[in-house]
């Protein structure tokens, strides 16, 4: 969240006529930073278009009006020549946090909210280290007793 504070900021400082007030291209990944249109005068948002093609993204070079609901770094990872081992498990821990999310029903705001400073969320990373491991398992190989074992070692887990 450190990081996402300080562009904030400088988003405010920036757009601000009477500390800095420069027209600037801002180029982030947070999200949460489309609200500040809506917030202070003179921040507009813009995003590339793409289109998706399963699992590839293509970048359309065409710049359109309003934010994005995705996020495309590992794509653009790939387009960089990042290892494909590196962008693959890159996907899988992204995958795990944002089930991580889903599991507890909160934003990552709230959750940042709720854990003590200095503190991990041990549940929360229960939940999501469990459901990465229930990702792994390939049901087509999995035997009836496997199925059980299986579901005996995740209840364990979860105490």
């Amino acid at each position: 969240m450190t990081g996402l504070s300080i562009a904030w900021a400088v988003a405010e400082f920036i757009s601000d006529k009477e500390k800095c007030g420069a027209k600037t291209l801002f180029a982030t990944h947070y999200h949460e930073l489309t609200e500040l249109e809506e917030k202070l005068e003179g921040i507009k948002n813009y995003s590339i278009a793409v289109k998706e093609k399963g699992e590839d993204i293509i970048f359309l070079r065409k710049i359109v009006r309003g934010g994005t609901d995705e996020s495309y770094g590992i794509h653009v990872a790939r387009l960089a020549g990042v290892p494909k081992l590196v962008t693959k498990k890159a996907d899988e821990i992204l995958r795990s946090l944002e089930r991580k999310n889903i599991l507890t029903g909160q934003s990552q705001e709230k959750q940042d909210k709720k854990q003590v400073e200095g503190q991990f969320d041990l549940y929360n990373y229960k939940l999501a280290e469990i459901a990465h491991e229930v990702d792994k398992i390939n049901l087509n190989e999995l035997t009836p007793i496997d199925a059980l074992n299986t579901l005996v070692k995740i209840k364990e887990k979860m105490k």
